[in-house]
């Protein structure tokens, strides 16, 4: 599980029929600072999260499909949880 930002979505005109009926968006990983960014990913939307919204993406393969009942699913991020608000609090 990771946190991340959506940050836009994915429009598409022919799509696996296993991303039928879901949205696909894109999520940018959050990291502290002073960490090297991530890549920015596509995860399917099980939570009718809008760009903008720090969500929590289950990024392995079999929770995903479990995830959204599809055991044979060709899925590995799925959007599971819109975070509320997050805090950080440094240790130093």
């Amino acid at each position: 599980m990771i946190l991340g930002k959506v940050v836009g979505t994915v429009v598409t005109t022919i799509s696996h029929p296993h991303f039928k009926n879901y949205r696909q968006l894109v999520v940018q990983p959050l990291t502290l600072p002073g960490d090297p960014p991530e890549g920015d990913f596509i995860a399917i939307d099980n939570t009718q999260a809008g760009i903008g919204d720090t969500v929590l993406v289950n990024r392995e393969g079999n929770g995903a499909r479990q995830a959204l009942n599809n055991p044979d699913g060709c899925i590995i991020s799925v959007i599971v949880g819109i975070v509320d608000s997050l805090y950080i609090e440094s240790l130093d």
